[in-house]
């Protein structure tokens, strides 16, 4: 069986679409690895919606997002800032999961 992660309900449709290619993490998510397979299911139900391949993992500090990290979130950058505060506050060290719908 493989490993899953959980994403807000908010976020399934852009994942579905392809628009969402990357998901902010803190350490404890930071273990997947390259070519890994994830089933993805909601956070809010746990219901099962697509599987993603993980592409890659890299440390970055909130300070250090980019108007790219925003656009592979489809958000605009103070929105993804304002989103990794309310879901990790006071945290500085996140990991950047790089993905591809399957």
């Amino acid at each position: 069986m493989s490993r899953g992660i959980t994403f807000f309900s908010r976020f399934e449709p852009d994942i579905l679409a392809g628009r969402k290619t990357i998901t902010i993490r803190d350490a404890s998510e930071s273990h997947f690895q390259p070519g890994e397979v994830l089933r993805v299911s909601r956070n809010e139900d746990n219901v099962f919606f697509c599987q993603i391949e993980v592409l890659s993992v890299t440390p970055v500090r909130l300070d250090g997002l980019t108007e790219q990290h925003a656009r592979q979130e489809n958000m605009s950058l103070s929105e993804l800032k304002q989103v990794i505060k309310e879901i990790y506050p006071g945290l500085d060290e996140l990991f950047v999961i790089t993905f591809a719908k399957r």
